[in-house]
C-alpha cells in the first residue's frame, strides 16, 4: 500500500516537472518570437523612413530613398549629376542635346516636354517617386505634381548663385545624399578658391555679363546667378542692383562703360549686330580694349549648379587671363 503510495507521488511529481518545462520552453519561444518580430518591425520601419522635406511650397514627406526622379529645370539636373544620380524624366526643351552637354555621361531618360510646360501625363507614365519643380515657373502646377508624386519646388530660374547651393543641399536632403552633398559642397568651394587665385586681373576692373536678343540687352547684376558667382570669384560686377536683370540701351551701357563684357548671346539675330558700326559702341572700353567675350548661353545662363559654376569659373579665368 505504502509502496504504491509512493509511486504514485513520483508520478504526479514528474508531472508536474514535466508540465513547468514545458512552460519555460514555451515562454523562451514566444519571448525569442517577440524579440524577432521587434527586429523585423524596426527593419522594416528603417527601410520604410518618412522624412519632412521643407521647400519653398511648404513642407513634403518623402518614403524611402527616391530612385525614380523627375526633374524640371536643368540645374535640378546639374544637382543630380553632382550627387552621382540620373533623372528618369528631364524637362529638356524637346533638346536632348543640351542634356548631352550639361551632363559629363550618357542618360536613358525620358523627355517630359518644356520647362515652362512639362507634360504631366508623361511625368505620370513614368511613376516617379520623386519630382523637382522650379518656384517661378511650377508654382500653378504644384497641387497636380503633388497627385503625381511627392513634390519638391527649388529656386532656380531667378535663383542667386548661394539659393542655387541652398537648393542643392535640399535635392541632397530629399534623396538621403547629404553627407555625399557635403563632401561636394566642400570641394566646389576649394574650386573656386583655386580658380580665383589664379586670376591675373587688376581688382578694379568692373565686369558685366549679359544676355543678347534680337531686341533686347539684359544686363545681370550682383544679385544674378552668374553676377554672384564672379563676385565670390573675387570681380567685381558693373552694375549693383537688388533686381538681378536690368534691360539697357546702347547709351545706359555708355554710362555703366565696363572694363570687360560677358555675353551670353541668343541664336541668329542680336541687338549688339546693330550697335557694332556705332560711335557709341566703338567707343566703349571693353570693346576698344578687345575685352568683349561670347561666353556660352546654356552653361552660363540656364544650367545653373555646382558643376555649371566651375565651368563658368573656368571659363572666366581663361578669359580675363588671356592676354
Amino acid at each position: 500500500m505504502r509502496g504504491s503510495r509512493v509511486r504514485t507521488f513520483w508520478g504526479a511529481m514528474l508531472i508536474l516537472l514535466f508540465t513547468i518545462m514545458m512552460v519555460l520552453t514555451g515562454c523562451s519561444t514566444s519571448q525569442k518570437n517577440t524579440e524577432a518580430e521587434k527586429t523585423q518591425t524596426s527593419a522594416e520601419t528603417k527601410g520604410q523612413e518618412i522624412r519632412t522635406i521643407k521647400h519653398e511650397m511648404g513642407e513634403t514627406e518623402i518614403q524611402n530613398t527616391p530612385k525614380k526622379i523627375v526633374t524640371l529645370e536643368l540645374s535640378f539636373v546639374d544637382s543630380l549629376n553632382a550627387l552621382g544620380i540620373n533623372p528618369i524624366g528631364i524637362a529638356d526643351d524637346n533638346k536632348k542635346d543640351m542634356i548631352t552637354k550639361l551632363v559629363d555621361h550618357e542618360i536613358d531618360y525620358s523627355s517630359v516636354g518644356t520647362r515652362e510646360q512639362p507634360n504631366l501625363e508623361v511625368i505620370s507614365s513614368l511613376q516617379p517617386d520623386l519630382i523637382i519643380a522650379d518656384a517661378e515657373r511650377h508654382k500653378g502646377i504644384y497641387k497636380d505634381l503633388q497627385q503625381i508624386a511627392p513634390t519638391i519646388v527649388l529656386k532656380s530660374r531667378e535663383s542667386t548663385y548661394q539659393e542655387n547651393l541652398d537648393s542643392f543641399k535640399t535635392i541632397a536632403e530629399a534623396v538621403n545624399q547629404q553627407e555625399v552633398a557635403e563632401k561636394r559642397l566642400s570641394e566646389h568651394e576649394k574650386t573656386i578658391q583655386e580658380l580665383k587665385s589664379k586670376l591675373n586681373v587688376d581688382s578694379n576692373i568692373t565686369v558685366l555679363p549679359a544676355v543678347v536678343r534680337d531686341t533686347s540687352f539684359q544686363a545681370h547684376t550682383t544679385s544674378s546667378y552668374d553676377g554672384e558667382l564672379l563676385e565670390h570669384m573675387g570681380l567685381k560686377i558693373a552694375i549693383q542692383k537688388e533686381e538681378p536683370y536690368v534691360e539697357m540701351n546702347l547709351e545706359q551701357l555708355v554710362e555703366i562703360n565696363p572694363d570687360v563684357l560677358l555675353l551670353a548671346n541668343n541664336e541668329g539675330k542680336l541687338l549688339t549686330d546693330e550697335w557694332k558700326d556705332n560711335p557709341l559702341w566703338k567707343d566703349l572700353k571693353a570693346v576698344k580694349n578687345g575685352k568683349v567675350y561670347s561666353v556660352d548661353r546654356d552653361l552660363w545662363t540656364r544650367f545653373r549648379g555646382v558643376v555649371s559654376a566651375e565651368a563658368i569659373a573656368k571659363d572666366t579665368l581663361t578669359m580675363l587671363n588671356e592676354k
